[in-house]
């Protein structure tokens, strides 16, 4: 599936925004995430260096999830260029768990080597997340909910994509109302 802006943010207006392509599917019973991003080198940056960090701060993608053994409840998952992730639970932006370090061990992150390629940094990330993390044994047969995001709020250039539209007047990722069928 592919990103896209919302072009009546202030934000994503009079840009060269990034291309981003998003693939969601099931493997052994894990979500797996494949995104590729084409993004113009003033929307790229790469600052965090931990897990945990402020990961939207740069260029990263973001996996939001309903949960589905409590539908209150979303997961996100944000993840930089470099590989680090953010992941937290709760039922809004204000009350965020933020996922223990063993925890975030067990999500794969695969991640492609970046490369330019005149004014575009192109990169890539493969996020694995194991059903454990939601108290399931698979995530087959399960009807998952949720939206795909690109952001970068620090970079030069900040801009923000969904796979699903949000229908706010500026950027808010935190808005399960909009989520739809991932999987």
């Amino acid at each position: 599936m592919l990103l896209k802006p919302n072009l009546s943010w202030d934000a994503n207006q009079g840009i060269t925004l990034p291309a981003v392509q998003a693939q969601a599917t099931c493997v052994n019973g894990a979500l797996q995430v494949e995104f590729i991003v084409e993004e113009p080198m003033d929307c790229f940056r790469a600052e965090v260096r931990e897990d945990n960090g402020s990961s939207w701060e740069d260029s990263c993608v973001e996996i939001f999830l309903r949960n589905p053994k409590n539908p209150a409840e979303y997961f996100n998952f944000e993840i930089t260029s470099r590989g680090f992730i953010l992941a937290a639970r709760g039922s809004g932006r204000q009350d965020r768990e933020k996922l223990s370090t063993e925890t975030l061990a067990k999500i794969t992150r695969v991640k492609q080597l970046a490369s330019v390629a005149g004014n575009l940094t192109c990169w890539g990330i493969t996020v694995t997340i194991p059903p454990e993390i939601f108290s399931m044994s698979s995530f087959e047969g399960v009807a998952l909910e949720g939206n795909l995001y690109k952001c970068a709020d620090k970079a030069k250039t900040p801009h923000y994509l969904s796979a699903f539209p949000i229908d706010t007047e500026k950027p808010d990722f935190h808005r399960p109302e909009f989520f739809q069928s991932l999987l």
